[in-house]
């Protein structure tokens, strides 16, 4: 998996691309926490994201939690492909992420 980090302000964009499994959610993770103290908005592109895992979705809530318990703060999914919007219907992640 590939991760290109873009800062824009307090709004922080994690382009993805390839797979988020349990092999590359470590990965993730680390630099997303390591981003975190002073943003307000996290973007998460899917654009080029082909396989989501559970353990990919397990980032995604734990990142979601730590977003909503800041105030002023959001996480936006932007660009989801079919299957991965598939993986959202049906773990419930369609009414919990804001998609867009």
């Amino acid at each position: 998996m590939q991760i290109e980090k873009t800062e824009n302000g307090k709004e922080i964009t994690f382009s993805l691309s390839g797979r988020l499994d349990t092999t590359t959610a470590p990965q993730l993770e680390t630099e997303i926490n390591a981003s975190l103290d002073g943003a307000e908005k996290l973007v998460l592109d899917f654009k080029e994201l082909e396989y989501l895992s559970s353990a990919g979705l397990r980032v995604l809530l734990t990142t979601y939690k730590a977003m909503t318990k800041k105030q002023n703060g959001e996480m936006v999914v932007r660009h989801i492909n079919e299957t991965i919007h598939e993986v959202f219907e049906v773990t419930g992640f369609l009414d919990i992420l804001n998609i867009e």
